[in-house]
């Protein structure tokens, strides 16, 4: 497995309640997971405990291995050639990881600096690195600068420096929700095809659950810092389990389908000041029952592969219940 999370708890100081909580996250090689859930939902912290680039003060228990390595006892000059080479970060907004002032060649080039390259085939890397993602006449783009060029553009730049180093793990973290949906498409069809022609594992962060189900092999679903469902896209789209998913799936809207109610789940979405005796979804949940409110979530197994974390799961799920998402 290149990316193995299990039971990662990760406690900031001043906070009522763990960011993370007993979160269990798998990504093979050659594989498309996404982390689904509200803002706040620990769906970042996730990813970068991948890269060790937690919180100062961040009090961690579990384990976190990328292609066997323990990233949690890294320290030093392997935490450093970990982030250089092993796992890459792709960031919701490109312009935040350019500086401004400086050309597109040396954003590449300062990456490629630890590959032994000297800086005339480093640049001509960059140049290779720019045709690879699909950006047109990449020999010039190398000599401009990031207000030169396009939102979509820049995010290429971006994919290109996560790919110097050739690392075995991507992470994109809300990659594409700053696009145009032209662009995005463009994207995503992009990040598909190096997964295909490098193997790369793509852990692929956003808020779109409807993107997700289309473009992942499998769903993670995150609430209040914990996993409270997992199941290939297709299984998690066509029959969710958990109440949560169900809320997500029933307030989203969809092009082309059937005019249908919008339902918002009720509340809002805890805050890390907020503490639990019980499920944390309880008080915004329409199946809850007074036992839930002192229930711990515990993930289930269900039939065909995945968990989901509700105590009602096997009522829910019964013969003759409707099984199906709102579509």
């Amino acid at each position: 497995m290149l990316l193995d999370i299990e039971n990662l708890t990760v406690e900031l100081p001043g906070t009522a309640r763990p960011v993370l909580t007993d979160v269990t996250l798998r990504v093979g090689a050659g594989e498309v997971v996404a982390l689904v859930g509200e803002s706040g939902s620990g769906k970042s912290t996730t990813a970068r405990a991948a890269l060790r680039t937690l919180p100062e003060g961040a009090v961690v228990s579990g384990s976190v291995r990328v292609d066997g390595t323990d990233v949690l006892a890294l320290r030093g000059e392997a935490l450093r050639a970990h982030r250089a080479s092993t796992v890459a970060m792709v960031h919701q907004d490109p312009r935040s990881a350019l500086n401004p002032v400086r050309r597109i060649g040396d954003f590449l080039v300062e990456r490629l600096a630890g590959s032994g390259l000297d800086r005339r085939a480093a640049r001509a890397r960059a140049v290779e690195l720019l045709g690879a993602v699909g950006l047109p006449d990449p020999a010039r783009r190398v000599r401009q600068r990031p207000h030169e060029l396009s939102g979509g553009m820049l995010q290429r730049v971006v994919i290109a420096g996560a790919l110097a180093a050739e690392p075995g793990l991507l992470l994109a973290d809300e990659a594409t929700s700053a696009l145009d949906v032209t662009t995005q498409a463009e994207i995503l069809a992009l990040l598909r095809t190096l997964r295909a022609e490098r193997n790369l594992g793509l852990l692929f962060i956003t808020h779109d659950l409807h993107l997700a189900a289309a473009y992942c092999d499998r769903v993670y679903v995150m609430y209040a810092g914990r996993v409270v469902e997992e199941q290939s896209a297709g299984a998690l789209f066509d029959r969710p389990r958990h109440p949560y998913t169900k809320g997500l799936l029933a307030c989203s809207p969809t092009l082309g389908e059937a005019e249908r109610e919008i339902r918002p789940i009720p509340g809002r979405p805890p805050s890390l000041a907020d503490t639990f005796g019980g499920c944390e979804f309880a008080d915004r949940c329409p199946e809850a029952e007074p036992e839930c409110a002192t229930w711990r979530p515990e993930p289930v197994a269900l039939d065909g592969g995945g968990a989901a974390a509700c105590r009602r799961l096997p009522v829910l799920t019964a013969p003759g219940q409707d099984k199906r998402s709102v579509r």
